[in-house]
């Protein structure tokens, strides 16, 4: 028993270890095509910032090395959400053994959906929230002062503002799991909706620059991508009980 026991272990051991090496294979085949295009989107994501700054204004590096570390920072970051689809195959196909056929089934469709949110979120966030924020933020100085953001601190604030609105969209997968799960009844949903509302709007202040509309863009979406996780929510969970229900004996 002890040596099945081990036996299994270390099956799963080296299924671990394949995935993790195929992941990297991904992430790297992903960087060797980012790579020679670092320069191209390095202008590709300053853009908003550019595209406010006067005429003749310019950003600026504070850092010997930020000229050529900054672009490879970028063709990584990106490489890293190339790689993601393969990413999550990999896990998927990790887990997916111990699931049932519905299971996975739900669970491929859980992850597409949280894919596709966070690509909405980043991108909502990089055509939309980011040149708001940096227009209010170069309309708001003072006369005589030269707004000249460093091009470090401008891709943490980027990826930043990305990730918080990216993660931010995944709130419709998360209410869906836990209702379907089990965790929280619909009801109960239903009933959190103001408080929902209120946080919303406290992770959009801590999450955003300090001023309203930035706060208001991220806080609205999220109100309203709860309220569609607790209507799919709804309907999957009646469907489910309905199902069940007829599966029940007659009396």
């Amino acid at each position: 028993m002890e040596q099945k026991s081990l036996t299994e272990t270390m099956s799963h051991f080296y299924a671990l270890r394949t995935t993790c090496i195929r992941i990297v294979i991904g992430l790297l085949l992903a960087l060797a095509v980012t790579l020679p295009f670092a320069n191209q989107l390095h202008q590709f994501f300053v853009a908003p910032l550019l595209s406010q700054l006067p005429a003749g204004g310019q950003m600026i590096a504070t850092s010997v090395t930020s000229p050529f570390l900054i672009p490879l920072k970028i063709a990584l970051y990106v490489a890293i959400a190339l790689s993601l689809p393969n990413t999550l195959y990999q896990v998927w196909k990790f887990v997916q053994p111990g699931l049932y056929p519905k299971e996975k089934l739900v669970s491929v469709i859980g992850v597409l959906s949280s894919i596709v949110l966070f690509l909405l979120g980043a991108g909502f966030a990089f055509y939309v929230v980011i040149p708001v924020v940096f227009k209010f933020i170069i309309g708001s100085a003072p006369a005589g002062v030269a707004v000249m953001t460093e091009i470090g601190n401008y891709l943490d604030f980027l990826v930043s503002i990305m990730l918080a609105f990216g993660v931010s969209f995944q709130t419709p997968v998360i209410v869906v799991a836990i209702a379907y799960m089990g965790m929280v009844d619909i009801s109960t949903l239903k009933a959190v909706r103001s408080y929902v509302i209120v946080g919303a709007f406290v992770i959009g202040a801590i999450f955003t620059p300090p001023d309203i509309i930035s706060q208001c863009m991220l806080a609205i979406p999220l109100w309203l991508l709860y309220e569609l996780g607790v209507l799919v929510a709804s309907a999957l969970v009646y469907k489910r009980d309905r199902e069940g229900a007829q599966l029940l004996p007659n009396p």
